[in-house]
């Protein structure tokens, strides 16, 4: 039994950096697992013949499993202590991660996800509790920049690793970069971290709050994603949305009426918190939103392989690692809402450079976008994390770094889910609409079909073949044309959402001057 008291006796300063490290450890161990899939959706879908929609529940399944069992991090630390709370979530991670490795169909691999995610939703916002506990107050802001480099430079780095792992091996391999770091993770937990304070009976578990808040997760994000392909006015999507709605309110209620709520809800009375939380939910949105969206577009449209659309994040890795510490360092003497809403505003206008992308974009072009949109998450993060701590006492830390955290993992499964749906559909849209002009006064589309059919001609293909084929590749190159204009809506509206999230910061910020 070692208390954090007995720990810093025995190692002196020292010991807030092997708890930092401890923490960093475990946090990237799963957070790696958040994006590294991205690369592989592609094969993945080639591999068991699904579409997008049904794709995207690799990462959807993640970040919704991520998010319900965030809310489990104060229990967790009076439960079993942080040592045991670290051990047992990273021992889940690594038995989610090698059944995604052996998974025979989709099906497996999507609740391999969705373990993956339960265990990382209680070791991420732990993480961020050990190291904001080890470090005083003047200091916090520091400590928050050094946990940010791996929260938000793992899934940036992610998918590259992730599209190396794919060339050289297969996509299976993908699920096991993060069991070595786990195992390294869990030792480091044994030697490092407190045991249990209190040697009384652990406190209850609030199953029931769970269970609603799960159902609410699965059926919202269930309808969301089916809604295109089964009809949005059909009954199973107004069912969904319906129950959805119900578990939500029910949440609500008995969080309000349990004497050991998963959420205490009096944290969203605290005027920056709330605010915080809302700027938290963008910024989760944002960040993967845009890093599902990218490997995607370069694969899609540019026919980029793995490595490469992995690679296009990796400097913007590099700038977040400059970033971060800077920005942890800022935040300590700057008002948290003045460094948040310059962030966000990088932010918005990177989103909206890319929303230009093409297929003929460099690689150092869009390279270049996402690092300036890295810089401006990089002042977000560390300002947005203090900013919305630091108003709690000290009691509430654990519960507030799981409401915080929460709020940004639900941004990011609504992102990445409402961005796979509208992909697909401003793509039928604009495919709709590009269909419509290809008529026989349309000269550039006689043109290109004489052009074709020529090519066609002179390759010998047969006179009756050669007009089809034509057509053929005209339907291709609206196909396209019109994914990449899907794309541009998407980057788009991520740059409109940050801009938005500057209201909320505008409260962040009065409320922190008052």
């Amino acid at each position: 039994m070692l208390s954090s008291e007995e720990l810093f006796a025995r190692y002196g300063d020292r010991y807030r950096w092997f708890a930092t490290v401890t923490a960093l450890i475990g946090a990237v161990s799963v957070i790696l697992s958040a994006t590294i899939v991205n690369v592989a959706i592609p094969e993945v879908m080639g591999a068991f013949g699904i579409d997008q929609t049904k794709a995207q529940w690799l990462s959807t399944g993640f970040l919704g499993a991520m998010t319900a069992t965030m809310l489990l991090t104060d229990w967790a630390e009076r439960a079993l202590g942080q040592r045991g709370a670290v051990t047992a979530a990273l021992a889940l991670f690594v038995f989610g991660s090698v059944l995604g490795g052996i998974a025979p169909d989709e099906n497996v691999l999507i609740l391999a996800r969705v373990v993956q995610g339960a265990a990382a939703g209680i070791v991420q916002p732990l993480a961020m509790v050990i190291i904001f506990q080890v470090f005083p107050p003047e200091k916090r802001g520091t400590a928050m920049g050094i946990f940010g480099i791996g929260v938000v430079l793992a899934p940036a780095l992610g998918p590259w690793v992730g599209g190396l792992l794919m060339d050289s091996f297969n996509w299976r391999y993908v699920f096991y970069l993060g069991v070595p770091f786990a195992g390294l993770g869990a030792l480091f937990a044994n030697a490092f971290l407190p045991t249990r304070a209190d040697t009384g009976p652990r406190p209850g578990f609030d199953w029931l709050g769970l269970g609603l808040l799960s159902l609410f997760l699965f059926t919202l994000l269930t309808a969301l994603s089916n809604g295109q392909r089964t009809g949005w006015s059909s009954d199973i999507i107004l069912a969904e949305f319906a129950i959805s709605i119900i578990a939500l309110l029910s949440f609500v209620w008995w969080e309000h009426r349990s004497s050991k709520p998963m959420l205490d809800l009096a944290l969203f009375m605290n005027g920056p918190f709330a605010a915080a939380c809302l700027v938290s939910f963008v910024l989760g949105a944002g960040l993967f939103g845009s890093t599902y969206l990218l490997p995607v577009f370069v694969q899609t449209i540019q026919g980029a392989t793995p490595t490469q659309a992995g690679l296009l994040l990796m400097p913007a890795g590099f700038a977040l690692v400059l970033v971060f510490p800077l920005a942890g360092r800022l935040s300590d003497v700057i008002s948290p809402g003045l460094l948040v809403g310059f962030g966000l505003i990088i932010f918005s206008y990177a989103s909206y450079l890319t929303s230009f992308a093409n297929v003929h974009t460099s690689f150092w072009m869009l390279a270049g976008w996402t690092v300036l949109s890295r810089i401006g998450m990089g002042l977000v993060f560390p300002a947005l994390s203090v900013g919305s701590l630091r108003v709690l006492p000290q009691a509430l830390v654990a519960q507030g770094s799981g409401g915080i955290n929460f709020v940004r993992q639900l941004g990011g499964a609504f992102g990445v889910n409402l961005l796979a749906v509208m992909l697909e559909r401003r793509t039928a849209f604009h495919a709709e609409a590009l269909t419509a002009t290809q008529t026989p006064d349309n000269s550039a589309t006689t043109t290109l079909l004489a052009q074709v059919a020529h090519v066609n001609s002179a390759a010998t293909l047969p006179d009756f073949q050669q007009i089809p084929a034509a057509i053929s590749y005209l339907a291709q190159v609206i196909y396209l044309q019109a994914n990449t204009l899907a794309y541009h809506d998407g980057f788009l509206i991520t740059a409109v959402l940050f801009l938005l999230a500057l209201i909320p910061n505008w409260l962040l910020s009065r409320a922190d001057h008052g």
